[in-house]
C-alpha cells in the first residue's frame, strides 16, 4: 500500500469526511478524494460509504483503520522518542486524569512543572472514562482506580478521602448538621445512580448512617465531581467531596467531620513502551514530590 494514501485514508477515518480531513492535511477536498479513490482501486475494495450526511467505514475500511491507527501510534511513540534527550527532556507529552483531579488539583500545579522544564509541550485531557494508552490516546494517565488495561505500568499514587462540605452561605442559612441523621433534613448533592462513576461508590452519603440504603435522596444529581464541588461552592447544598478538591478553600467547610467516606487509590499509568522516556520520569518524579508536599 502506498504509505502516503495510507496517511491520507487515516485523516480522512478520523475526521469522518474529504473536507476536514484536508483541511487537516492541507490538501483541497478534490485531492483528498482522488487519493481514497485510488487506494480503493489499488486495493479492489470499497473503503468508505458516501452519503449526504458524510463517510462511514465499510467493514474492508475498519480493518484498515484499526491497522492504520496502531501504525501511526507506534510512529508517534517512536518519533517522540526519537527527538527526546536522555539529559534534556523535550517534545510532546499527553496527560489524561478525571475532570475533578485535572481541574483542582493539577492544573494548577502545571505552571511549575513547565517553568522547570520549558522544552516539554503538555497536553491535559480531562476525562472520566479511561483512554487507551497502548493506543497513544495518551502518554500518562492519573486516575482513581486500578488500570484493567494489561502492558502497563503503575505506581500508587496516594489514598485521599472524602468528606462531606458545605459553603459558609449555605450552612448559615440552614445550620449546620450536628448528627448523620440530621443530613436527613439538608439539601443533598449527588450523582445519578444509572451513570458509571469516575470512583466506586461515589454516592455514599445518601445511605450514610442508621436509615435504609437509598432512603436519603438528592436535590440534584449530576455526572461530574467537579460540577458538584461547583454546586457546593454556589451554597445549592451539601455534598461529599475528596479532600483534594477543598485544600485551601476558606469558604467551604467540612460538616460531621468525624464522617468519612471510602478511601480512594490512585495511580501514575503509562504503557510499557514508555518506561525509558525521560519525560515520564520528570513528570512522575514533579507529581510525587508535588503531592508529598500537600495537605490532605
Amino acid at each position: 500500500m502506498d504509505w502516503d494514501k495510507l496517511r491520507v485514508f487515516h485523516a480522512v477515518a478520523e475526521a469522518g469526511s474529504f473536507t476536514h480531513a484536508g483541511e487537516s492535511l492541507n490538501l483541497s477536498q478534490s485531492a483528498v478524494s482522488r487519493q481514497i479513490s485510488a487506494l480503493e482501486e489499488s486495493l479492489n475494495v470499497p473503503l468508505f460509504h458516501r452519503h449526504a450526511r458524510g463517510l462511514i467505514l465499510t467493514e474492508q475500511g475498519e480493518l484498515l483503520y484499526h491497522t492504520a491507527r496502531d501504525v501511526f501510534a507506534k510512529l508517534s511513540m517512536t518519533e517522540a522518542m526519537l527527538t527526546e534527550s536522555r539529559e534534556h527532556p523535550k517534545g510532546p507529552l499527553k496527560i489524561t486524569t478525571t475532570v475533578a483531579f485535572g481541574s483542582t488539583w493539577l492544573t494548577p500545579r502545571l505552571r511549575e512543572f513547565l517553568q522547570i522544564y520549558p522544552d516539554i509541550q503538555v497536553s491535559l485531557l480531562l476525562d472520566d472514562s479511561e483512554l487507551d494508552l497502548g493506543m497513544r490516546e495518551a502518554d500518562i494517565a492519573i486516575r482513581m482506580t486500578s488500570p484493567r488495561q494489561p502492558d502497563l505500568i503503575q505506581r500508587h499514587l496516594m489514598g485521599f478521602k472524602f468528606h462531606v462540605y458545605g459553603h459558609v452561605s449555605y450552612l448559615k442559612r440552614r445550620g449546620v448538621p450536628k448528627t448523620v441523621q440530621e443530613l436527613n433534613d439538608h439539601d443533598l448533592i449527588g450523582y445519578p445512580p444509572d451513570v458509571r462513576p469516575p470512583i466506586p461508590n461515589i454516592n455514599w452519603l445518601l445511605d450514610a448512617g442508621d436509615p435504609p440504603q437509598g432512603s436519603r435522596t438528592a436535590i440534584m444529581r449530576v455526572n461530574n465531581v467537579y460540577a458538584i464541588y461547583r454546586a457546593v461552592e454556589s451554597g445549592l447544598g451539601l455534598a461529599a467531596l475528596p479532600d483534594y478538591m477543598v485544600e485551601g478553600s476558606r469558604d467551604l467547610v467540612r460538616v460531621l467531620p468525624e464522617l468519612c467516606g471510602p478511601k480512594i487509590d490512585s495511580y501514575f499509568v503509562y504503557a510499557e513502551e514508555l518506561r525509558s522516556s525521560k519525560r515520564i520520569a520528570v513528570f512522575r518524579d514533579f507529581i510525587v514530590r508535588k503531592i508529598s508536599e500537600s495537605a490532605f
